[in-house]
């Protein structure tokens, strides 16, 4: 994305799934850093996007901390029930983009048929306590 938008500034924000033992999971979101967002145009980028519970969460985190121009959202492919997810608890307000639309989650949230876990695939398997 910032071989596109070369000289925009940028975030990071830190949210991940916290599994539980009985299967479930809650978004966790430890960290952001990021420059002022009020009256700026934020792109969050990430490569799946499944639940819709992360970006969801950073979205609200976003919206806490400046109040954006505008939000889109980039992924390379999206499922049905996370677009709709967005739309029902972030408004018609946040923009979607995707490469593409999968229409089915497994029981554990994941995209089928997808490309798999995107953060275990770039950074392995994940280290829970």
């Amino acid at each position: 994305m910032l071989n596109y938008f070369d000289k925009a500034d940028n975030a990071f924000v830190s949210a991940y799934r916290k599994h539980h033992r009985d299967g479930s999971f809650e978004i966790s979101l430890e960290y952001m850093s990021s420059p002022s967002l009020d009256n700026r145009v934020v792109i969050i980028s990430d490569p799946m996007l499944a639940t819709g519970a992360s970006i969801v969460k950073t979205i609200q985190y976003m919206k806490n901390e400046g109040k954006p121009a505008a939000i889109h959202v980039v992924v390379a492919i999206a499922c049905t029930v996370g677009i709709e997810f967005i739309i029902r608890e972030c408004g018609s307000d946040v923009s979607i983009w995707c490469g593409d639309i999968d229409d089915e989650l497994t029981a554990k949230g994941y995209i089928v048929p997808g490309l798999g876990d995107a953060g275990d695939l770039a950074y392995g398997v994940k280290v829970q306590n």
